[in-house]
């Protein structure tokens, strides 16, 4: 795409334009308070977290955040630090103050919504009787995996994984069908590795880590007294070896056109012979439905051939090892210290296991987190903060809308399809118009593991029973509480809670080039996902359905190239490179997002020029702001985990790869060639 010029003039103008004001000094630090989002210097950046000494055209993140990056230490129990985690530890200590709050009043038999919460987190900070249990929770799944001595008995225990502590070969879920969005439809997807990613199986470079994983396994079968655990651990390794060659990578299964496989229960058998679906479908309590959508089609019937071929008690070891590793954080020490020291120390480098009340909220929040959300949108998301955004999003809409109509390599036809879809975009705000109801949720504050296994046999059971009924258009599948968002392709909608409307993405005190710069991109990113390589495969509607002319889709898929080759050439940590295909979603999202939330910035000036604050323009504030957002740092086995299992890049590339494709970055900056991140005009990724 070749940007507008009137964008281009626009900034210029501004900035010759701007007049200076006073610079501000920021108040003194006061001592943090853990429920109170903290304050980003006077008018919403941190000045002292910047290197000057770093030229913005060489590294704009480290120009931005260096001070901040290298005096920051990762507490010993995160896998990373910096501005979202730190968000994110507010809103669980704003959570924990209401369940302790909550936990005041809760009576022995819960029957409301909070009252069922503080139990189930009551349940989980009960330490004393989990330890007291040992591996006794168990023994009722157990003794089922003992008992299934068939594939078919196997296959009915996979389908049970929908309702408790289970695993299978195969996952379930259920969405609206992406060609009728208007209904619900069962998907079916591989599954069945107990490591993040095949590549862990497969490349060499994740050798030590499988190896230890088989100790792992071997030392979970010990804890539940399995026969010769060593040897079970041996061959569950293989089996999922086995699995991990058979199955799409992640890149492969991005594609939404080619995930798109419906077929009936009865086909599915023919086409994948060796796995017992009459008998899987049943467990999972939708036996008697006519239609299933297979995702990943042509590894199903490799899965199910190499399910048929693996010995009975191979499978039923790889059960047993599988539902203790899915059940220990809600067990005894041993089991939890267990895990920890493999899936958090050994995969992600954590040092320390997290406090048990942060696990207890964490776990409530999953398990029942509306019944949280609305104590948490009563306490901390003020009324204003959702009329200011909703006033952004139009900003950003508009903008959007008007880039299609300057877009010089689409076509009129395939622009109007375009605008159609931006026009129906819904947007939700910061928590839900309806709330779930959990009165059908038996909680015991006694009962961790049967909180647990409760929960998720509930929810399975409430999206069961709603598969002949309208979609339900209303409901969210993030928490208020969650720092987070996302654009969901078959409801056509975007979809920001209220944790992440507050800084350093948002305040209503902060100057706007700041809250365009942070929450604005991440607000253009999620709208820009509707167009990415994958959502710009749905109509309006929220159809998965082809509207683009065929040179304009060739046209898109030229750009989306230059973009995957410039990420893919990125190294985050020796000798693992960014996989630009993987990440392709949300790069375009990241950099479209950023150049729409930068249009809607000057949009909002109303022709009129931007200030000078502390001797920055608009423009330099709002990519500031932009860069602060992304203030994070992870270590090092953390980023190798991401790399092959994340859609995300690592956060530094976040800023440096989309800052170097737009040009109003070069003009506010001053960056020339011969700067470390300068691309020559014709060499800029150019989609939105």
């Amino acid at each position: 795409m070749k940007r507008p010029s009137l964008c281009i003039l626009a900034a210029a103008a501004a900035l010759a334009a701007a007049t200076p004001l006073q610079a501000q000094t920021p108040p003194p630090p006061a001592a943090a308070d853990p429920l109170k989002a903290p304050t980003f210097g006077a008018w919403g950046v941190d000045l002292s977290g910047r290197n000057t000494a770093v030229k913005p055209g060489d590294d704009f993140n480290a120009y931005g955040n260096g001070a901040f990056l290298d005096a920051l230490k990762i507490p010993p129990d995160r896998t990373g630090w910096g501005a979202t985690y730190m968000i994110s530890e507010l809103s669980e200590n704003q959570v924990h103050a209401i369940l302790e709050d909550l936990a005041k009043t809760a009576g022995p038999q819960p029957t409301t919504n909070p009252a069922k919460a503080a139990a189930f987190y009551a349940s989980f900070m009960d330490e004393a009787r989990a330890n007291a249990l040992g591996a006794r929770p168990l023994q009722a799944d157990l003794a089922k995996i003992k008992a299934a001595n068939s594939r078919e008995a196997l296959a009915t225990l996979m389908g049970e994984a929908a309702v408790n502590f289970q695993s299978a070969l195969f996952g379930l879920y259920i969405d609206a069908d992406p060609k009728a969005p208007d209904r619900y439809a069962v998907n079916v997807v591989q599954s069945g590795l107990g490591l993040p990613d095949r590549d862990y199986y497969l490349q060499p470079s994740f050798a030590e880590k499988k190896a230890k994983y088989e100790t792992y396994v071997a030392d979970m079968l010990k804890l539940v007294d399995w026969p010769d655990p060593a040897g079970a651990a041996k061959a569950v390794v293989a089996y999922e070896t086995a699995i991990a060659r058979d199955s799409w990578s992640r890149a492969e299964r991005r594609d939404p056109e080619k995930t798109y496989n419906p077929m009936t229960p009865a086909a599915l058998q023919g086409y994948a012979p060796g796995f017992p679906w009459a008998a899987f479908l049943k467990g999972a309590e939708v036996g008697g439905v006519g239609q299933v959508i297979v995702n990943e089609n042509t590894a199903f019937p490799k899965l199910a051939k190499t399910f048929a071929e693996t010995p009975v008690p191979t499978l039923q070891a790889w059960a047993a090892f599988h539902l203790a590793d899915n059940a220990a954080a809600y067990l005894s020490e041993p089991f939890v210290q267990t895990r920890f020291a493999f899936r958090s120390k050994e995969l992600s480098g954590v040092e320390a296991q997290r406090e048990r009340w942060k696990r207890a909220v964490a776990v409530v929040d999953g398990a029942m987190g509306e019944a949280v959300g609305q104590a948490y949108v009563d306490r901390y998301f003020p009324p204003e903060a959702k009329a200011k955004i909703d006033a952004l999003v139009n900003d950003l809409k508009t903008a959007l809308g008007r880039r299609i109509d300057g877009l010089a390599w689409m076509s009129a036809a395939t622009k109007a399809e375009a605008r159609k879809k931006l026009a129906n975009f819904t947007t939700k705000i910061g928590y839900p118009d309806k709330w779930k109801d959990y009165s059908a949720l038996t909680v015991r504050a006694d009962d961790l593991y049967g909180n647990v296994e409760r929960a998720t046999a509930w929810d399975w059971r409430r999206q069961v029973a709603r598969l002949d009924q309208p979609v339900d258009r209303s409901e969210w599948y993030m928490t208020p509480q969650t720092v987070n968002a996302y654009y969901n392709p078959v409801m056509n909608e975007v979809v920001f809670p209220a944790a992440i409307l507050q800084a350093p993405y948002f305040s209503t005190s902060a100057d706007p080039a700041v809250n365009y710069g942070a929450i604005g991109a991440v607000i253009g990113h999620e709208i820009t996902h509707g167009f990415d390589d994958e959502g710009r495969k749905t109509d309006g509607e929220g159809r998965l359905r082809n509207w683009w002319t065929p040179e304009d889709a060739k046209k898109f898929e030229d750009a989306a190239k230059v973009l995957g080759i410039q990420y893919s050439s990125y190294e985050p940590v020796p000798g693992a490179k960014i996989n630009g295909d993987l990440t392709m979603g949300e790069n375009i999202a990241d950099l479209g997002g950023l150049l729409v939330a930068l249009d809607a910035y000057h949009l909002s000036l109303g022709g009129k020029p931007a200030p000078v604050i502390d001797g920055l323009t608009g423009d330099q504030r709002f990519f500031l702001a932009f860069a602060q957002s992304w203030r994070d740092k992870r270590r090092d086995e953390a980023v190798r985990q991401q790399l092959v299992s994340d859609p995300h890049s690592p956060e530094a590339f976040r800023v440096n790869g989309v800052v170097r494709n737009v040009d109003a970055w070069y003009a506010a900056f001053d960056i020339k060639p011969g700067d470390k991140l300068y691309l020559a005009p014709g060499d800029r990724a150019r989609i939105w």
